[in-house]
């Protein structure tokens, strides 16, 4: 009889935000998750440098110290993949570093995981020539929702019947980037179509500038509402002579994300190069 073949290394994981809400989430699913290895969590936080990530979240010593040190711990990465495969940047941070995060782990041959949104266009066909130039696969999701993965089919179905439609998506006030990566994500899913939105009924005239939202070329507007109290949720709201199309998702807790995570992490080292959207994966 034929030995039973070896179990596989666990995936080596960095998460960079770690002390923050998504970041948090994330490495409570690493750990427990019998296939993945939380190998170094990065955050700016003051006063926690050096300190037990696993401590500072109720999980117990996991023996991975808190560091700022973003290049240092990509560096570690490498050097943890070479029992366990290829290592995964997780990054859950804020827009104005994730591009050179992206860049540094496709340089280090980490492959990136990015839930952060705000990149422009032009800085995401950047990573994707990057990472394909060096055969290292990453993966931008601007949200791990698979149900939000289902609304935005939908919307984009819907789309060839309705001329009229207009998105809102509602966020906790401490997020950076308006509208969110996901709404224009959706707003892109419609807007394949090729058609126009929301011909001119009459000449508009804001008496409060941005009160009618921002303007797509496709003739789409997209809404953004900030308060404390809200997680994440977005609505498309669809209009015809005598009726309207409601879609909407809510995302009551961040732990919704966590399997859209973890699959993600499990197939980004499959890929050659750069993937937009979880839809991507599925």
């Amino acid at each position: 009889m034929a030995p039973a073949p070896a179990p596989a290394a666990p995936i080596p994981v960095v998460v960079a935000g770690a002390l923050g809400r998504m970041g948090a989430e994330v490495i409570k699913a690493l750990h427990a998750a019998p296939d993945c290895q939380l190998v170094a969590a990065i955050d700016t936080t003051s006063g926690k440098e050096g300190a037990d990530v696993g401590l500072e979240l109720g999980l117990g010593e996991l023996q991975v110290a808190i560091t700022s040190d973003f290049e240092g711990a990509l560096c570690q990465a490498s050097q943890a993949a070479r029992s366990g495969g290829a290592a995964v940047l997780v990054d859950f941070t804020h827009p104005s570093v994730v591009y050179e995060h992206s860049r540094g782990a496709i340089a280090y041959g980490v492959h990136p995981v990015i839930g952060t949104t705000g990149l422009s266009s032009e800085q995401l066909a950047d990573l994707a020539a990057f990472a394909e130039k060096a055969g290292v696969g990453g993966a931008v999701i601007p949200n791990f929702s698979v149900g939000m993965v289902l609304l935005q089919q939908a919307a984009a179905a819907a789309a060839r019947f309705y001329d009229y439609a207009e998105l809102t998506e509602l966020h906790h006030n401490r997020k950076a980037d308006a509208p969110s990566g996901t709404c224009i994500k959706t707003a892109e899913l419609i807007e394949e179509l090729g058609k126009a939105f929301n011909p001119q009924q009459v000449e508009e005239h804001e008496t409060l500038a941005g009160c009618r939202g921002g303007l797509r070329e496709s003739g789409l507007r997209l809404h953004s509402i900030r308060l404390p109290g809200l997680v994440a949720h977005q609505e498309v709201l669809f209009g015809a002579p005598g009726e309207t199309y409601t879609l909407r998702h809510d995302t009551i807790e961040r732990s919704a994300y966590m399997p859209g995570v973890l699959l993600t992490v499990r197939k980004v080292r499959q890929l050659g190069g750069l993937v937009y959207g979880l839809e991507r994966l599925l």
